[in-house]
């Protein structure tokens, strides 16, 4: 008896949800195949389900460690393109289902999360999940969609239907060949998805977030007090913590240790940055604050990712060839959400008499619909600026004390020295200090009526977190932005918590 057959547009949507899938899986696989450095190391050495003991042995093992990627890898490649094309499909999606039921219970779903479910992970449900449903589909089904298995499926009825003259009748000729075409559809359009992802290779590089490859600490955000706090910029909410950009730009202030930027880039790999950014956003920080340079690097993280977290972009001017405004277009381009005035460039303007070209760039950014702040290192520039009407609408001022070691003594500061000469001498300024003179800078932040975000509230790494917010905040600052290792962020978003639920000493109003 011949089974009921499926209706066109029935047929079509299951050939769609199989390709979707068949292409998620080649496209994992395939990423794998284009990183020769790839491992699952870190994903099965991080693994906190009840199976975790398992997943460590495979780790830790290399031989072992060697014979899992490869299979990973070309387990992954292999099932997608049978699912893509329609080729075994019952066989692929039992191969999937099993390869998906190990991703799920290395990071089971099981507990609830202190803040609700993370994006596409709910309780017992994720994307694993889902997906193995989908497979599983396929495997009870007896209809698959179009694709080469059917191909087989049709020669079959072709040698059984004949016409009484020994010859098949043109109208199933005809009808044989359109189905052969149908069948065969999946193959262009899995020349034009390959097409567009090598592409997005091409422009990006590799994709370091594939599958089974990066997991955020999720022990270390069980240990969370609460979820941060926020203020507003204009239309922008701003958690009141915001990751600062200097560490993942390779960036480091170290005094006279000329090794610390070089190891900073060492550690602070890509795959590392990414690790550390969704970390952050995971633990409730939603805004980086970046030099100009990291802009390639935040687009290509957001597209990636999906990443909603908000890129505050220093920006400065040309002056080489008078083009203020080319930072400006560039970081809007990249997909910016707020822009800012670099803070040394607007010291060096102000020092050197040209602050109308910080009036120009400020109107330049605001005439685009966007946020204009100014950053300063000496609070000098921002008063300058103030008594020229040069408003902007937020400050990101260098905001710490200077009671610490390396600070070197008052009577031998000199305006506008940070990013200055670096002197031999110990009691003068050798990149050591950011806030010269906290007692005005705290002044001018406490009569301002915009918002204000501190930055190098620690001094480069000089004074202790909880001091250093507790001072900023106190103090005026209605942000802090602070450059942080992955394993510091946690750590800095509880003390921030707590320091914000028992702030008794601030006497300026909240302007954010």
């Amino acid at each position: 008896m011949e089974t009921r057959k499926s209706k066109p547009v029935v047929k079509i949507l299951i050939t769609f949800l199989r390709i979707s899938v068949g292409w998620f899986f080649l496209y994992e696989g395939m990423i794998k195949v284009f990183n020769p450095g790839w491992t699952s190391y870190n994903f099965l050495s991080n693994t906190s389900g009840f199976l975790s003991g398992f997943y460590h042995a495979l780790a830790s093992n290399p031989f072992v460690l060697r014979i899992v990627d490869f299979l990973n890898v070309w387990g992954l490649v292999l099932i997608g393109l049978a699912l893509f094309v329609g080729l075994f499909v019952k066989f692929a999606a039992i191969a999937g289902t099993l390869l998906l039921a190990l991703y799920y219970f290395a990071y089971p779903p099981f507990g609830a999360s202190l803040f609700g479910p993370t994006e596409g992970s709910m309780y017992i449900v994720d994307r694993n999940f889902i997906q193995a449903m989908v497979l599983l589909f396929f495997v009870f089904s007896r209809e698959k969609g179009y694709g080469i298995d059917a191909i087989a499926g049709l020669l079959f009825r072709k040698q059984n239907r004949y016409s009484p003259a020994g010859e098949t009748s043109s109208t199933d000729g005809s009808r044989s060949r359109r189905e052969m075409l149908k069948n065969l559809a999946t193959l262009p359009f899995l020349g034009v998805l390959g097409l567009g992802a090598f592409r997005v290779k091409d422009r990006y590089g590799i994709d370091v977030l594939s599958g089974a490859t990066i997991q955020v600490n999720a022990a270390a955000l069980g240990e969370l007090k609460g979820p941060l706090p926020k203020g507003k910029i204009k239309n922008h909410s701003i958690s009141r913590l915001v990751l600062g950009g200097n560490l993942i730009g390779g960036w480091a202030h170290a005094r006279d240790l000329i090794y610390v930027s070089s190891l900073f880039r060492a550690y602070n790999t890509e795959r590392k940055v990414y690790e550390t950014l969704m970390l952050s956003e995971n633990a409730g920080i939603d805004s980086i604050n970046i030099g100009f340079s990291s802009n390639p690097l935040m687009a290509k993280y957001k597209k990636m990712t999906g990443s909603r977290i908000k890129v505050i972009s220093q920006v400065a001017p040309n002056m080489n060839n008078g083009d203020y405004f080319e930072q400006i277009n560039g970081a809007i381009d990249h997909g910016a959400d707020i822009l800012q005035i670099q803070g040394n460039w607007c010291d060096w303007l102000v020092r050197d008499n040209k602050i109308e070209v910080i009036h120009e760039m400020l109107e330049k950014i605001r005439s685009n619909g966007m946020i204009a702040g100014l950053g300063a290192h000496s609070v000098e520039a921002l008063i300058r600026c103030e008594q020229e009407g040069i408003i902007p609408d937020y400050y990101m001022q260098t905001m710490h004390h200077d009671n610490y070691w390396s600070a070197h003594p008052r009577e031998n500061r000199v305006v506008f020295e940070v990013d200055g000469k670096r002197h031999p001498e110990h009691g003068r300024f050798h990149d050591n200090m950011f806030c010269l003179f906290p007692d005005k800078t705290v002044d001018f932040v406490n009569r301002t009526k915009v918002p204000v975000m501190g930055f190098k509230v620690l001094a480069a790494g000089s004074i202790a977190p909880e001091d250093g917010f507790r001072w900023a905040f106190e103090n005026g600052a209605d942000f802090i932005c602070v450059g942080m290792f992955d394993f510091q962020i946690v750590n800095d978003v509880n003390i921030t918590v707590d320091l914000l639920n028992s702030l008794n000493n601030r006497h300026r109003q909240w302007f954010a």
